[in-house]
């Protein structure tokens, strides 16, 4: 039997890696986690590129889902068939439908038949047809795996654009945004305290809260204090660092 593994990626510091983790685990207790934080600065992943040269095929890997295994579509899908024709077994649990194993069962899906009319051309022009339809059947589940990348990418992306577009929209009704150096944001005191309760409470997050459970929290049982607006704009800034 193969090793198992469990890749859990964050992008700052600042953010928690233990829901990941937590996935990964109901899906496979023994899987052997390893945790990483990938940032936009740079495109290196050591300890990802050291999982690849480790695995063999047999293993197992566990994504929490498909972004965690690459922010980019067309690099996602290429890794994906690279690691399955090596027997590399793939688990995303937010996207279960392409499991190496689903693609695994459609390939063992293709139609085959002996073919013996007894006239050679129709036989040719048989297995002409069989194959025809067998290619078009595993086009169609490498079609579902590269828009599950492609999907994951473009929540990144609207996700960004979302937070460029509300940035340039509080510029223009006068808000300041940033220091007074250009390009650098104010981070005020209690910004990061807030934020941590935000992702410890909310069910967004690692927490099982609705929202206005959370506010109740963190307005009256704590020193802090936050306005519907304010929590809602942490709340946005916490799930784009989480999909970064």
């Amino acid at each position: 039997m193969g090793k198992i593994f469990g890749y859990a990626r964050i992008s700052t510091n600042n953010q928690s890696i233990e829901r990941q983790i937590r996935n990964i685990l109901k899906v496979n207790p023994n899987a052997e986690i390893v945790e990483e934080i990938f940032t936009g600065k740079t495109l290196s992943r050591p300890k990802f590129e050291k999982l690849l040269k480790r695995v063999k095929t047999g293993d197992t890997i566990i994504f929490d889902s498909v972004s965690r295994m690459s922010r980019n579509a067309a690099e996602g899908f290429e890794l994906y068939k690279k690691l399955f024709i090596n027997g590399v077994n793939l688990i995303f649990i937010k996207e279960p439908h392409i499991n190496t194993e689903i693609y695994k069962r459609e390939l063992e899906r293709e139609i085959k038949i002996d073919i013996d009319t007894g006239d050679k051309s129709a036989d040719n022009l048989i297995s002409m047809i069989f194959e025809a339809l067998n290619k078009y059947i595993l086009s169609l589940a490498e079609r579902q795996i590269f828009l599950a990348f492609e999907q994951s990418q473009k929540e990144v992306d609207d996700l960004r654009q979302r937070t460029r577009e509300g940035i340039e929209t509080a510029r223009k009704n006068g808000k300041q945004i940033g220091g007074h150096k250009k390009g650098v944001k104010v981070v005020h005191k209690k910004e990061q305290p807030i934020k941590n309760l935000i992702v410890k409470y909310s069910k967004t997050f690692r927490g099982s809260l609705k929202d206005t459970e959370v506010m109740a929290i963190i307005n009256g049982t704590t020193e802090l204090h936050v306005s519907n607006n304010t929590y809602y704009k942490y709340k946005r800034e916490c799930q784009s660092e989480s999909l970064s």
